[in-house]
C-alpha cells in the first residue's frame, strides 16, 4: 500500500482531534476525505505529509514510517494544504523555479514548463503571485505540489476559490494523475468527490464513520450528500 495510517490519534490538551483511525490507499486510487468543519480531516493530512507529529499510532508512505523518515517522505509526497501559503511577490515562474530547486530537481526547467502546462498557467507564468485571482493562486499551489512528480498526493481543498469551468480543468488533472498515484483529496463540494474519487472516507469527531466505494455508500440514500448529513448531522438549522 502506498498510504497506511494505523491506530492515529493527535490530542491537543483534553480534545481528541483524530481518535485512532485506520485506513489504507493503494496506488491509482482517488480517495475522497470528508467530514464537517473541525472533523480532524486537516490536521490527518498534515500528519501524513510531515508537518504535524502524532499523539499516537503511525503513518507509512511507500513502506516508510513518516517519523523516521521525514525528508524521504516529502520528496514521495506532493502537497496542497488548504491555507496554501505562497509567496505573492514571486512571478509565477519563480516560485515554480525555487520550488524545483528545494525539491532538487536534475531538469528544473522541464518539470517547470511541464507543470505550468499541465495546470493551466501559461498565461499567467509571467505575472506576479499576488496579482492572480484565487483561482490561479490555487493553481499554483497544485502547480508546487505537482513539480517534482511524487507518488502520492494529499489536496486539501483543490478546487477552492475556481469558477466552474477552472473546476472541471482541475479536476481532470487530478483524475490524470490518480491514474499512477496514491490521491487522497479533502473537498467541502461533494458534486467535486463525485466526480473524481472512486472510494469515500468520512470523517466526525475525530473517528471514521464510514470508509467505502462511492458506489456503496450512495446506495445508503439517493446522493453522497444525504449520506454526508445522515453520518455527520447533528441537529441546528436545517
Amino acid at each position: 500500500m502506498s498510504l497506511q495510517v494505523n491506530n492515529l490519534s493527535k490530542i491537543y490538551g483534553l480534545q481528541k482531534a483524530v481518535n485512532n483511525i485506520n485506513f489504507t490507499i493503494a496506488k491509482g486510487e482517488i480517495v475522497g476525505f470528508l467530514g464537517p468543519n473541525g472533523a480532524g480531516k486537516s490536521t490527518t493530512m498534515k500528519i501524513i505529509t510531515g508537518y504535524l507529529s502524532a499523539t499516537s499510532g503511525n503513518v507509512k508512505v511507500c513502506e516508510m514510517d513518516v517519523h523516521e523518515h521525514s525528508i524521504n517522505i516529502k520528496k514521495k509526497v506532493g502537497y496542497l494544504p488548504e491555507s496554501n501559503a505562497l509567496y505573492y511577490d514571486m512571478f509565477v515562474k519563480e516560485y515554480l523555479q525555487f520550488i524545483a530547486g528545494v525539491h532538487q530537481l536534475t531538469n528544473s526547467k522541464k518539470a517547470v514548463d511541464d507543470v505550468i502546462s499541465l495546470t493551466g498557467l501559461t498565461i499567467e507564468q509571467h505575472k506576479k503571485i499576488g496579482q492572480l485571482s484565487k483561482g490561479y493562486k490555487q493553481r499554483v499551489g497544485l502547480a508546487a505540489a505537482l513539480i517534482h512528480n511524487p507518488e502520492v498526493l494529499i489536496l486539501d481543498e483543490p478546487t477552492s476559490g475556481l469558477d466552474p469551468n477552472q473546476i472541471i480543468e482541475i479536476r481532470n488533472v487530478i483524475k490524470q494523475q490518480g491514474k499512477n498515484k496514491t490521491v487522497l483529496f479533502s473537498s467541502h463540494i461533494l458534486q467535486e468527490v463525485e466526480a473524481i474519487c472512486n472510494r469515500v472516507i468520512i470523517i466526525h469527531k475525530g473517528e471514521i464513520v464510514a470508509d467505502d466505494s462511492l458506489e456503496h455508500l450512495k446506495k445508503r440514500g439517493n446522493n453522497l450528500e444525504e449520506v454526508f448529513r445522515e453520518l455527520t448531522f447533528e441537529g441546528g438549522i436545517g
